[in-house]
């Protein structure tokens, strides 16, 4: 593993201007959609009983929330700009990604320099139709799962057992999301190295507990390094600990990028 981690940092290191375009993407994305749901939320929140009033108040808010949110149209011009932002996700998205994995395919067979925008013009069709496909395969739970834990939060009458009824449910999409991603990123591996997305995908599930286990290994990575930011940000106030918590999210990115590029490495491996 040691040696697909060295390689998949080297590939990150030589496609540097990527992640910081992929960090100024995730940026404003993150910016815009932060601002809609704190305009949403905030005032909702401002309404909510206080803690010395008594249950029949909240009970009161929880009926006057329901009321509103399916007996008028107050949610409809939130759901519209959200809908229209997550359309422009499924959009640039998969363009980022069609660049990214030529270019890393390509690098890595003639060490060459990079072709972020080659690979957006001559892979993007196959790599944002897989990325369709993935993202309506993870959202088909949705259907169920939503409204039924938006029921189970209403009617809910204690914090331990809304979360004995949603948690396992969550935990089951989050694995299925987290399968679904690994065989769709080794078919999109496949559609820009011309090694074909079924030739891919058929490689990617006879590897798949060592493929699994470094993107495991990646991923805990990136899962400690957040906590270590986080408690040194709670715990060490003062100006590093502001530096550190406001340079995570490019380190996340970074991280990101050296995943991806190890697990690429690892599938066109031999070994």
């Amino acid at each position: 593993m040691k040696a697909h981690m060295r390689q998949g940092w080297r590939i990150t290191f030589k496609h540097f201007y990527f992640v910081l375009l992929l960090f100024l993407y995730q940026f404003i994305w993150g910016f815009f959609l932060y601002r809609i749901i704190d305009n949403t939320v905030s005032p909702l929140l401002r309404r909510f009983p206080s803690a010395s009033t008594t249950d029949h108040a909240v009970q009161i808010f929880m009926t006057e929330a329901q009321f509103q949110l399916f007996k008028t149209d107050l949610i409809a011009p939130y759901i519209w700009l959200i809908g229209g932002l997550f359309i422009a996700r499924m959009l640039l998205t998969p363009l980022f990604n069609a660049g990214f994995f030529y270019s890393m395919h390509q690098q890595t067979r003639d060490a060459g320099s990079t072709r972020f925008l080659e690979g957006v013009r001559k892979t993007w069709k196959p790599v944002m139709l897989l990325y369709w496909i993935q993202s309506i395969l993870v959202l088909a739970p949705a259907w169920w799962l939503i409204p039924k834990a938006l029921h189970i939060f209403l009617r809910s009458s204690s914090v331990p057992e809304l979360l004995t009824t949603i948690v396992p449910g969550a935990l089951i999409w989050i694995v299925w999301g987290g399968l679904l991603h690994l065989l769709f990123l080794a078919m999109q591996f496949g559609a820009v190295s011309g090694d074909g997305i079924l030739g891919s995908l058929w490689h990617s599930i006879k590897r798949f507990a060592p493929y699994a286990a470094i993107s495991l290994l990646m991923w805990g990575i990136a899962a400690l390094l957040g906590l270590a930011v986080t408690s040194v940000s709670m715990l060490w106030a003062g100006l590093f600990a502001l530096i550190l918590h406001q340079s995570y999210p490019f380190i996340q990115t970074l991280l990101r990028v050296w995943t991806i590029a190890t697990q690429y490495n690892y599938l066109k491996s031999e070994t």
